[in-house]
């Protein structure tokens, strides 16, 4: 299965005795923003179920999105949930119980008939949850795992994503409809030094996928629109290869480069969890 990516916009929760403010994983937000006084409630799922996932032969790993809003969690961790409820990625989250990143879940949950992701038709059930769908997540993580949490921003190293000095070779998608995805040469996640590939994925999608790879924020400055396909083979193959420099290489080969810069990294911290009692 290819490894996903996900999308840009990051909702700002505070739980419990927050407030609700919306801003960008490496931007940030001000104070005042997150230290509004009105609390505003987070919507919720009509249904959801959540139970403890079994090892199998053949085991799935993902969130998928189908047609009416209803979303399918598989073999998930804790600190996998919140990277998908508060779009992050796994280097931004701290602390949390030891079991938060070994047990796992398998949740199904549908929305109430009036939330507007009902209306929602995912031409493929590996894209993303929209932006409600990641709220009512969050609701689920404060409800069934007692989740409270808090946010820090520090200044640190990031990477700008700028076209480069070389002529662009993205292409327009094949298929519109397919999954968004960027990786490895040969399908999967970027594990050898061979070169990259992406298909119908946006820049900002892009940015965040490198970002997973590269361990730290990719803000998107190409100021290109829409999605793209593309592929740059490097000719090498080693697998000890220097992630960095190889999607450094990688990225030149179809017009793009990253510039080391500093700015704003959000931190999730994890101040209380409990399992969930089985449903």
């Amino acid at each position: 299965m290819k490894d996903r990516g996900f999308g840009v916009v990051v909702l700002m929760a505070v739980l419990v005795h927050g407030a609700l403010s919306q801003t960008s994983a490496t931007q940030g937000g001000s104070a005042a923003a997150q230290s509004a006084s009105a609390v505003t409630k987070l919507p919720e799922f009509d249904v959801a179920t959540v139970k403890p996932a079994e090892l199998s032969p053949v085991t799935i790993v993902g969130l998928f999105t189908y047609p009416g809003g209803r979303i399918v969690v598989r073999y998930y961790t804790l600190k996998m949930l919140i990277q998908d409820a508060l779009n992050v990625r796994d280097w931004q989250i701290v602390g949390g119980p030891n079991w938060s990143d070994d047990a796992r879940y398998d949740i199904e949950a549908k929305p109430p008939v009036s939330s507007p992701s009902i209306h929602s038709t995912p031409a493929n059930p590996k894209f993303p949850p929209n932006d409600e769908q990641r709220q009512m997540m969050q609701s689920l993580l404060i409800d069934r795992f007692q989740l409270k949490f808090h946010r820090a921003i520090r200044q640190g190293p990031v990477y700008l994503l700028q076209k480069g000095n070389k002529d662009l070779k993205l292409q327009a998608p094949k298929d519109k409809d397919s999954e968004p995805w960027a990786g490895g040469i040969e399908g999967g996640a970027i594990s050898r030094g061979t070169g990259i590939a992406g298909s119908n994925i946006t820049m900002p999608l892009l940015a965040q996928r490198l970002s997973r790879y590269l361990g730290r924020p990719v803000i998107d400055r190409t100021g290109l629109q829409g999605s793209y396909d593309f592929e740059c083979r490097t000719g090498d193959d080693d697998a000890n290869f220097d992630i960095t420099y190889a999607i450094r290489s990688s990225l030149q080969g179809i017009g793009l480069k990253l510039v080391p810069s500093q700015g704003s990294v959000e931190t999730i911290v994890i101040d209380h969890a409990e399992k969930p009692s089985a449903d």
